[in-house]
């Protein structure tokens, strides 16, 4: 049952500083994507180097569902400056990867992937945090407006970080990626600690330690059969047939054991509802399409455009622009209709085209030109990233809200972390049987891929490893297609139920059963 807090809370206060938390997350993913061609320059492993960002991703995925029941449990508050602490101590031990204090160089990879996922684990915390707070304090019909600035502040991160990423690569060292996040941590950590008054809650059920066992067991076993089939091992080798098992049999298990407990991490009943099974299938494509597939975008930057660590963040800017733009437009169009159900399907279709676009990309494709292509996809973006988080929650009762944000995040996140993993592999393939796979196995691990020995390759090496790799990563982007086109095909399932935010919001229902849906999910008064 919550207590009502102490102090009435200032929701500017604490707005400003999920804001700081939020572009926390963010400028880390960027940043670090942007350094990743120069650590593995330095570290080699070209065959892991997804795996920096597969490590962390699939950390966040795995503790998302968790820290959003904690919340609902325990209180946001302390659950969330939780998250903030692991995850600034994740960071430290990255920054310290590869040191002669943890061992030296030749473990630098290993230790840097082993750390990201720490790292990971306190990023889950996050980002549901963030989307559960304003949850608990806005109602969705006023939704649409802050989280179309928190899309806004998400570009910024984006834009920042591969600038900052840029600019810390190119004049200090990588190492600083990830140190960065400490300044910025900690005003985080003590605004919110100081200034954030949320109700406290207390409950006499236990965290579902097994199924959150089980799910992790699960999702880390497929993720480990996307990445290493085909590639390490083959698709029929016993072990991509046992971890395919072991994937199947874990998860069946924390189906049952999510029936049968009274706290469930991912309580199953959410999916009863339509909007919320739909757009949880959207969240995972849309991160299976977009995340796994520009990953790739600075390493195509970097090596075949010529492009340093620093331009590369700046020729990032128009996917961020076209995101900015019209996930601000998107919030106040939805807060002031409360309308959202074309938002999605246009979004699917122009993502759709921004990634078809990039499937283009060639050796000879010049800067403007993709810049044109990103626009595209960031606009698709836009329309998407905030809408379907919105739509989630408005789909479920209050008090299960931590848990839907969570599930929301959850499946965006997965989606991501099994498209990292396969396209990581598509693209290992296929440069592998290019004509530049030789070059770069040649090479060793990493060097074939680092700008500065690029640039150091013979003519007509140089022109045959830099087609290859454009080829891979061209192949990528053709793979996220139908990922992406089938995100558009769901939104049209989406079933426009006026938001909450008033008693106008039931009489504009337009029938029965929407009424009866909106009065459901009206959050129970306290």
């Amino acid at each position: 049952m919550a207590e009502a807090p102490q102090r009435p809370v200032n929701i500017r206060v604490v707005l400003g500083g999920l804001m700081i938390a939020m572009m926390l997350a963010m400028l880390d993913n960027m940043i670090v994507s942007t350094a990743l061609p120069r650590i593995v320059g330095e570290f080699g492993g070209l065959n892991h180097f997804t795996w920096v960002v597969t490590a962390y991703v699939l950390g966040s995925t795995v503790s998302t569902p968790i820290w959003g029941k904690l919340g609902d449990l325990y209180g946001r508050k302390s659950i969330f400056l939780t998250s903030i602490l692991l995850f600034l101590f994740g960071s430290a031990l990255c920054g310290m990867a590869g040191s002669q204090l943890l061992g030296g160089p030749a473990e630098g990879m290993a230790e840097l992937i082993a750390f990201r996922a720490v790292q990971g684990l306190g990023a889950g915390g996050l980002m549901v945090g963030v989307m559960a707070i304003i949850g608990d304090l806005v109602p969705p019909r006023e939704r649409g407006r802050y989280q179309g600035m928190i899309a806004g502040i998400m570009a910024i991160a984006m834009v920042a970080g591969p600038l900052v990423g840029g600019f810390i690569t190119d004049h200090l060292s990588w190492r600083w990626a990830f140190y960065v996040n400490l300044p910025l941590g900690g005003v985080a950590l003590i605004l919110l600690a100081t200034r954030m008054h949320l109700p406290k809650y207390r409950t006499e059920h236990r965290i579902d330690w097994l199924g959150a066992a089980l799910l992790s067991v699960g999702i880390t076993a497929i993720v480990l059969v996307t990445t290493w089939g085909g590639n390490e091992y083959d698709w029929t080798s016993g072990q991509i047939l046992g971890l395919a098992a072991l994937a199947v049999l874990a998860l069946a298990g924390f189906a049952l054991v999510e029936r049968r407990v009274a706290e469930p991490i991912l309580p199953l009943s959410l999916f009863a509802n339509r909007n919320f099974a739909v757009i949880s299938v959207i969240g995972f494509l849309l991160g299976f399409a977009m995340f796994g597939a520009m990953n790739f975008l600075p390493l195509y930057q970097q090596t075949v455009q010529g492009a340093s660590a620093t331009n590369s963040g700046l020729l990032l800017l128009p996917l961020m622009f076209g995101m900015l733009v019209v996930s601000i437009v998107v919030g106040r169009a939805i807060t002031r209709t409360g309308r959202y159900r074309a938002f999605p399907i246009v979004g699917g279709i122009v993502m759709t085209a921004g990634m078809a676009l990039l499937a283009m990309l060639d050796v000879d494709t010049g800067k403007l030109e993709s810049s044109l292509y990103m626009i595209v996809l960031g606009v698709g973006m836009g329309f998407l990233m905030q809408t379907s988080m919105l739509i989630a929650q408005n789909s479920v009762e209050q008090k299960d809200l931590g848990a839907a944000s969570g599930a929301a995040t959850f499946f965006r996140s997965i989606g991501g972390s099994f498209g990292i993993s396969l396209f990581g592999a598509v693209f290992a393939n296929r440069l592998a049987d290019s004509a530049a796979g030789p070059m770069i196995a040649g090479g060793g691990e990493g060097a074939g891929v680092d700008p500065a020995t690029l640039r150091a390759l013979p003519p007509e090496q140089q022109h045959a490893v830099l087609g290859g790799l454009a080829d891979a990563i061209g192949t990528v982007f053709v793979w996220a297609v139908p990922f992406a086109l089938v995100v558009a095909v769901l939104a049209w399932f989406v079933k426009e139920i006026p938001l909450r935010g008033g008693p106008a919001a039931t009489e504009a229902a337009e029938t029965p059963e929407e009424q009866a849906e909106i009065a459901l999910a009206r959050p129970p008064v306290r």
